[in-house]
């Protein structure tokens, strides 16, 4: 069996840099695609820097730095506690949903304490 395909469309043979600001557009164009398909270069060429403005000495034993979190972790979860009293309505059970999540890491932390300073 015999298919007849047709001829492919004929091209346009001028370039795309016939004129001065087609090659502009051009270059302006591939800059705009290289900007928001391309930004891990522009991400590895600037290297985040966290502030310092509130940092942990890193020289703090780990012990030390689990019983600060547990501390306030648990001051969080008084303070919340109050709120919730004070609140009604649709607030109250999103803050509760909050207080539930601070005990849940306070719990969690102090796991890790216990896992690094035995109680005997």
């Amino acid at each position: 069996m015999f298919k007849i395909t047709p001829n492919p469309p004929e091209t346009d043979p001028a370039s795309p840099y016939e004129s001065p600001d087609s090659k502009k557009f051009h270059e302006a164009a591939e800059r705009a695609l290289d900007h928001y398909l391309k930004p891990a270069d522009r991400i590895m060429a600037t290297p985040y820097r966290p502030s310092t403005m509130f940092q942990a000495n890193p020289k703090t034993a780990t012990e030390e730095l689990l019983v600060n979190a547990s501390e306030s972790l648990g001051s969080a979860s008084v303070m919340l506690g109050n709120v919730i009293g004070m609140v009604e309505g649709p607030a109250r059970k999103t803050l509760q949903g909050i207080a539930q999540v601070v005990m849940l890491g306070e719990l969690a932390v102090n796991q890790a304490l216990d896992n690094i300073v035995p109680v005997d």
